[in-house]
């Protein structure tokens, strides 16, 4: 008969594990407690040992001030006394032997009186200078310690400024500072790629989105050329070609959109004059057409940034004061200046009363004042969106305020 096979053995677990691998004494870890303690505790220690070494020395010349010889007997016969420290006995010639020994008690307790004093105010100067050293040397190693928390500090405010490339990469003990270092990195890399992905993917949509676009329109451009087309066939065409003229506005929004939340590499000097002035001449002929009237100084205001991407704020801010105003008596101010170091663009404008509740929905894509959204055609409401995200990869801030009477205040402040 033959034999049974033996079952097959289960695979082995494997041995290695994922995680970081614990050090075989934890307790041993150079963590910031642990040098904090020694550190603290090594400098208490010098600065007793430094202070019960001065009081010693100190009390030693104390002691030896006080076994100086208080007087002389200059004459044995008539007890003649004579002292350059005590008065009590100087010159004391033929005196009674009780109030002899109390000129000595005397001269004793002012000399012992003389060295407690010394005593206390050299020590007292010792401890002076004890702290200050103290409070130095603390502050230096102080700083030294967290000086990791410093680089940590600048990486996170330079990663705020939209900069996901930097890391810390912080060498040194694996003490918690290490750790917390690492963990940030880690961090980072992951939300750098998430970025990436994320505008990878709007950008190749965008792209992908041009083409038949572009198609579409060049189509409705051939049919709406011929002559003998029906005239509710040339109308269908126009809304058809208006439509595609709106879809092209999107996707050359989210694609500007996706590439303004990146952090400005190529910088260089642009003038905020000339950008609204060159906004304000682009958006002039719509201003005469609604019956707008643009007003306002433009001084001169350099920043360092990228000159097309600013023109779009400017272009953003100037055509929507215009578009969303009154229908008669309007007027758009256009201002630009450099105030306490920082550029600002200034564009205020007449119009509906925005509630002031709304004015942060204003920012969000596809959003409009009150329920008013993608149906208008006064743009694909991606306007303030890339004005914000330009602002932001510029190191910027913008602020809206309702204006009295009905209108809104944009303000663009820009490092200079």
């Amino acid at each position: 008969m033959a034999a049974t096979p033996a079952p097959p053995q289960a695979p082995p677990k494997p041995t290695w594990d994922p995680r970081r691998p614990e050090p075989p004494f934890p307790w041993l870890r150079p963590t910031i407690r642990i040098r904090l303690t020694l550190l603290y505790g090594g400098m208490f220690l010098i600065a007793g040992i430094l202070l019960l070494s001065i009081i010693y020395l100190l009390a030693a010349q104390a002691v030896n001030t006080g076994n100086a010889p208080l007087f002389k007997i200059v004459d044995g016969s008539n007890i003649g006394v004579t002292s350059e420290d005590c008065r009590a006995v100087n010159g004391v010639n033929k005196v009674p032997l009780d109030k002899f020994n109390v000129a000595i008690g005397e001269c004793i307790d002012h000399q012992r009186q003389v060295a407690l004093d010394n005593l206390l105010s050299r020590s007292l100067l010792a401890l002076l200078g004890l702290a200050i050293i103290a409070f130095a040397f603390g502050y230096a190693m102080a700083g030294r310690v967290l000086s990791p928390l410093g680089r940590i500090t600048r990486t996170a405010r330079a990663v705020a400024g939209s900069d996901l490339s930097r890391r810390i990469e912080l060498d040194g003990p694996d003490d918690e500072l290490k750790e917390l270092a690492d963990t940030f990195d880690d961090m980072l890399e992951r939300l750098q790629r998430a970025f990436t992905a994320q505008q990878r993917f709007v950008g190749n949509a965008s792209h992908e989105l041009r083409t038949p676009l572009a198609i579409n329109r060049t189509l409705l451009e051939v049919h709406l050329s011929d002559p003998g087309a029906p005239m509710e066939l040339q109308q269908l065409g126009k809304t058809l070609l208006a439509t595609n003229e709106r879809s092209e506005q999107l996707v050359e929004g989210l694609l500007l959109l996706a590439r303004s939340d990146n952090q400005i590499v190529e910088r260089k000097p642009v003038d905020l004059a000339e950008v609204a002035e060159q906004a304000v001449d682009q958006v002039h002929g719509e201003a005469e057409a609604k019956g707008v009237a643009i007003r306002g100084e433009q001084k001169t205001a350099v920043v360092q940034g990228n000159g097309v991407l600013l023109e779009r704020i400017a272009l953003n801010l100037v055509q929507n004061a215009v578009r969303y105003n009154v229908a008669e008596g309007g007027w758009v101010e256009v201002t630009t200046e450099v105030q306490h170091g920082q550029a600002l663009f200034v564009v205020s404008n007449t119009g509906p009363v925005v509630p002031a509740y709304e004015i942060d929905n204003l920012f969000e894509p596809f959003r409009r004042l009150r329920t008013e959204r993608t149906g208008s055609d006064k743009g694909v409401g991606l306007g303030l969106s890339i004005v914000r995200s330009v602002t932001r990869a510029h190191g910027g801030h913008i602020s809206a305020r309702p204006r009295e009477g009905g209108g809104l205040v944009m303000r663009v402040t820009l490092p200079v």
